[in-house]
Order: C-alpha cells, then structure tokens, then sequence
C-alpha cells in the first residue's frame, strides 16, 4: 500500500481535497452533485497549484472527481444570483471568469506535469478544466459537452482550451451543436489520451504519475515551458527558440548526470538542478 503523505500546507480552504501520495498530489473536486467552478472553488484549486509549483516534494498533480459528474463548468445560480446587482451582475461576472482564465493559466504555467482523472460528466468549464491539463484520462462512461449555446451562453473561454486541443472542424462541432460526445470521440478529438474501463482508471492514472515523477524535476519544468511556449510561434521562431532552450538544457547538472548515467548503464541520481 502506498504511503500517504501528510501535509497540512494542503489541507484544503474550501471544497477541494488534497492528497499527497509519495510525489503526487491529488486534488478533488469534492462539492457535488456538479463540482460546478464556483470563486470558492476556482481560487482554492488554483492556490493548490500554486503551491504544487514551489513545492519541490511534489512532481506530478492529479485533478480527479468521483461520481457520475466531473465538473459541470460554472455555478450558474451563483453568477444568476448577481443578476439583482446595480450593474446587473457586470463586475461579478468580469471577476469570475478573469478568476477562471487565470486558474486556467496556472495549470499551463505550473512547472509540475498536471494530470486529468476523468470519471464523469465534464462539461462547459469543466471541459475547459480537462483541456487544460497536460495530460487526461478517461473512463469509458466518461462524457464531455460544451452545452453553452443551448441557453444562449456560448463557451467562449472553454473554447480557447478546447481549440488547442481539437482541430477547428472538431471544436466547432461541439460548439456550435452543444451536443455530448463520449470518451471514445473525446480520444479521436486529442481531448484525452486513454481511455479505459471505469476499474482501472486510478490505476493507470498513478502508473503514468509515478512513471513521470521519476524524472528530473528540472527537465520537466523546461520541456513543459518550452512546449507551451514554442505551440504559439512561427516554425522558424520555435526552432531558434527550442536551440536555444537544448543548449541550455544540456548545461543543466541532471542533463549531464542522465547522459552519464545512461552511458555507464545506471540509474540517474537528480539533483533537480
């Protein structure tokens, strides 16, 4: 049985669980029935991975849900709620998707490799939330939707995640339709990367964590960084830009302790600088 690390700098502010287990941490979301994205939620989850990034104990971050739902994007009673507001909800509604854009970017942004556990239902933000990972993967009855036009809201933010990850026909199928796609198109679409039976979906989630956190820490956080950053440049630009980083990267101590090590037929000692 694995270990359980405990850590009260995780313990959670508002309805997310933390749990580290050797170098993973696992959040979850944990307000159901819909673990809709409330600003309570949005800004917990959000100074979780934030903490992740400067924590040197942990390698990978796990999203995951249980239940048939993983998260049904935002709260819609509470951004209803502010209707009633003098400005009609304007500064209310500025705020929470600035809040959600900015959690969105910090899971781009966090050095640490961030993993989706899809069990359920993930729609609108929720979809977004699972777009944004590194990585995810999903249980057969896993479903993914952006339903926003059935009630006149197009998912304007989500798309910007789903369009990084689906081709343009794929992403304004979902959008312009709203209609639900199962796990196995949400695979043929690049929104996750497995798909396998509901049984084994935290197995295979903690063999790829384990599998990644036995990496240099340091060289994921430059290939992460790099990744991200060369998807928005030209082909001339991200070459230069990509040299620039291997050049750099093959300066760093673990680059020469793995080469070493690879050539002397050991196991790498990192150092994580």
């Amino acid at each position: 049985m694995a270990e359980v690390v405990a850590m009260k700098r995780h313990e959670p502010q508002g309805p997310i669980l933390a749990e580290q287990v050797k170098g993973t941490l696992r959040l979850t979301l944990a307000n159901p029935p819909a673990n809709a994205l409330s600003l309570a939620v949005m800004a917990e989850l959000k100074a979780q991975i934030d903490r992740a990034g400067g924590d040197a104990s942990v390698r990978v971050v796990v999203i995951t849900a249980p239940g048939k739902v993983f998260c049904a994007g935002h709260d819609l009673k509470e951004l209803s709620a502010h209707r009633a507001d003098p400005d009609r909800g304007r500064a209310f509604f500025e705020r929470t998707f600035a809040e959600c854009a900015a959690l969105m970017q910090a899971i781009v942004h966090c050095p640490k490799p961030v993993i989706a556990e899809v069990e359920g239902l993930a729609t609108a933000a929720g979809l977004q939330l699972v777009a944004s990972c590194d990585l995810a993967f999903a249980a057969q009855e896993a479903r993914f939707c952006t339903p926003g036009v059935h009630i006149g809201l197009f998912c304007s933010t989500p798309m910007v995640a789903l369009s990084r990850n689906a081709s343009r026909k794929q992403a304004m199928e979902m959008l312009l339709t709203g209609e639900t796609i199962d796990a196995a198109t949400a695979k043929e679409f690049g929104l996750v990367n497995r798909v396998v039976p509901r049984e084994y979906l935290n197995q295979v989630v903690n063999k790829y964590a384990e599998t990644i956190a036995s990496k240099s820490p340091l060289t994921l956080k430059i290939g992460k960084e790099a990744f991200y950053r060369q998807a928005e440049m030209g082909l001339a630009e991200a070459y230069d830009y990509t040299s620039r980083v291997m050049v750099e990267n093959m300066l760093a101590r673990d680059a020469e302790e793995g080469i070493g090590a690879f050539v002397d037929k050991r196991k790498p000692e990192w150092k994580g600088e």
